[in-house]
């Protein structure tokens, strides 16, 4: 018989002896960059503050490359970004109070759209922990208080023998399906102390897949096979689970026409017969899927944007597969499926039946030309010519990272990905400044391809410092600025409510002169030269800024009627 402690690793004699002899002058901190390291992470994003220099000095005796940005929530986006694109764990050093503070909306939307964020943040020191108010800076009563409802899970360090640990659980925390943020924190005396520990090595922290039950895929499968009409709704779980492949193949088999979330973009082929595209925000969708007598919804929670402002009332059976507990059947009475999306999607693939119906693409085709009919009625041109300009521009597998503006609200519904895992955007919590910090992130990701940044002018002006970033670091970043003078889906809202907007229009500066001033090369387009501009920026190694005058105007929304 075997136990489990038979199955303990014994240390080699090298792995003895340098237990014995662990190199001199590391402090806390080097057990925060030994772990981060031997879990796999290469590269760290953050901001340097008083408390957390322990972290920031041990990273110059590291194999890990440091991406600093200048503002904490930028810091944020940027990590965001790099896990969505790796799938890794990507660390977030950051200090105390109003450093730690200032990385809240950022940390926020990574929960929304399940980006592996580790972010790990210095505390006051030891002695003034508790709630007390000892007066020291930055201090909060309860620092964690103000991340508990944004991030996954929240891990204290009281020692520096519990660092180690407490990172590998969150580390595995951020990892676990649905993938999120995770807040450690560690005392700046703590992080300061010299220490005697031994270097940290290899540290597992693999995290569970959560499996779907066998009965309810049996169910599924079944309902699946013998429905009449049925549908799919993909969303950004599919992307994340790299499940884009096995959703292809089980739509074939079904001949099940597919729609993406705007958070799923990329998970079906965008020009595939069984394409529906990313036309959520229009009644003629929301209507066919309604019809479906079996609505299959995987890794979406079927939320606010993704139900037509909750208008969509399913009339047939659902069938959710979600890896996120807390959203299965939030929305719709369901058979829902906790599992990651790869998984159920397997075993579905596998054991539905063959499901001729020639009419299938052809349904599709009908949908999308009554879309496509409404849209043309409302004579946006502009806005197509744009985004079409912008899409002929990026080389297909490039990244494009979008901000909450008008054109970003037109991409999600009408820009073809082309690809899985290419377009992100911050619909998942909606804050403003997203685009450029992330696009950043990525390129530090994969430096192999250019990255595009779309903006508009309000939201430029939340990221413009990191302009400083882009050209300290070289990273290879076009970032497209869309100028109309204000928050231009704000004045619509406004003057379609109350007539008239107040507070939305904004003074700005020349982005490119301002672009030029941080020494990165900018122009100024027009409509018709937009796609010449813009190839020509991402085809140039390095950031660059190409800004366009434009005032664009937004669809009209169906759920209102």
């Amino acid at each position: 018989m075997t136990h489990d402690h038979d199955l303990v690793l014994r240390p080699s004699a090298a792995q003895t002896e340098a237990a014995l002899n662990p190199p001199p002058g590391r402090n806390g901190g080097d057990l925060v960059v030994e772990t981060l390291s031997g879990l796999g992470a290469t590269t760290v994003f953050g901001l340097p503050g008083q408390h957390a220099l322990g972290m920031f000095d041990a990273l110059r005796r590291s194999s890990l490359r440091y991406i600093g940005l200048r503002v904490e929530n930028n810091a944020g986006f940027a990590a965001d970004a790099y896990g969505r694109i790796t799938g890794e764990a990507a660390p977030l050093l950051l200090s105390t109070g109003p450093g730690a503070l200032t990385s809240l909306a950022a940390l926020q939307e990574a929960r929304a759209a399940s980006a592996p964020v580790l972010a790990i943040s210095s505390q006051i020191p030891t002695a003034g922990l508790g709630g007390g108010r000892h007066g020291y800076l930055h201090e909060l009563p309860d620092q964690q208080a103000s991340f508990r409802g944004v991030v996954k899970s929240v891990h204290t360090v009281r020692t520096q023998s519990q660092i180690p640990s407490a990172i590998a659980a969150a580390w595995e925390s951020a990892l676990t399906v649905p993938h999120g943020p995770v807040w450690v924190e560690i005392p700046q005396d703590v992080l300061l102390a010299e220490t005697h520990l031994p270097q940290v090595t290899a540290m597992d922290a693999t995290p569970e897949d959560i499996v779907p039950r066998p009965e309810l895929t049996a169910l599924a499968a079944h309902l699946l096979s013998s429905a009449a009409r049925p549908a799919i709704i993909a969303g950004g779980g599919v992307v994340r689970s790299d499940a884009s492949g096995k959703l292809k193949a089980l739509a074939e088999k079904l001949n099940a026409p597919v729609v993406t979330t705007f958070g799923g973009k990329g998970a079906f082929p965008w020009t595939h017969p069984l394409s529906l595209q990313s036309w959520l925000e229009d009644r003629h969708t929301t209507d066919f899927l309604e019809d479906a007598d079996v609505l299959l919804v995987v890794g979406s929670g079927l939320g606010e944007l993704s139900s037509n402002y909750h208008t969509f009332k399913p009339r047939g059976r659902v069938i959710q597969i979600e890896a996120d507990l807390g959203k299965l059947e939030s929305n719709h009475p369901a058979i829902g499926i906790h599992a990651d999306a790869r998984l159920a999607l397997s075993v579905l693939l596998e054991t539905v039946e063959e499901r001729p119906d020639p009419s299938a693409s052809e349904r599709v085709s009908t949908v999308l030309a009554r879309v496509a009919e409404r849209i043309a009625a409302q004579e946006l041109t502009l806005e197509q010519d744009v985004l079409a300009a912008v899409r002929q521009a990026l080389p297909a597998g490039s990244p494009s990272f979008w901000d909450m503006t008008i054109l970003a609200y037109w991409a999600w519904s009408a820009f073809d990905p082309r690809g899985s895992n290419t377009m992100h955007s911050a619909q998942g919590a909606g804050g403003l400044g997203y685009g450029f910090p992330a696009a950043l992130g990525a390129a530090a990701a994969d430096p192999s391809r250019p990255v595009l940044a779309v903006s508009g002018d309000g939201g430029a002006l939340y990221s413009i410092a990191e302009l400083a970033a882009a050209r300290q670091y070289g990273l290879n970043v076009t970032w497209l600025i869309v100028d109309d003078g204000g928050y231009g889906i704000l004045r619509e809202y406004m003057t379609d409510t109350f007539g008239q907007a107040t507070a939305t229009e904004l003074s700005r500066p020349d982005y490119v002169a301002l672009a030029e001033s941080f020494g990165v090369p900018g122009v100024l387009t027009t409509p018709g030269t937009l796609e010449e501009d813009l190839a020509k920026a991402l085809a140039t190694p390095g950031p660059s800024v190409v800004v366009l005058p434009a005032l664009l105007r937004m669809f009209a929304a169906t759920h209102l009627d």
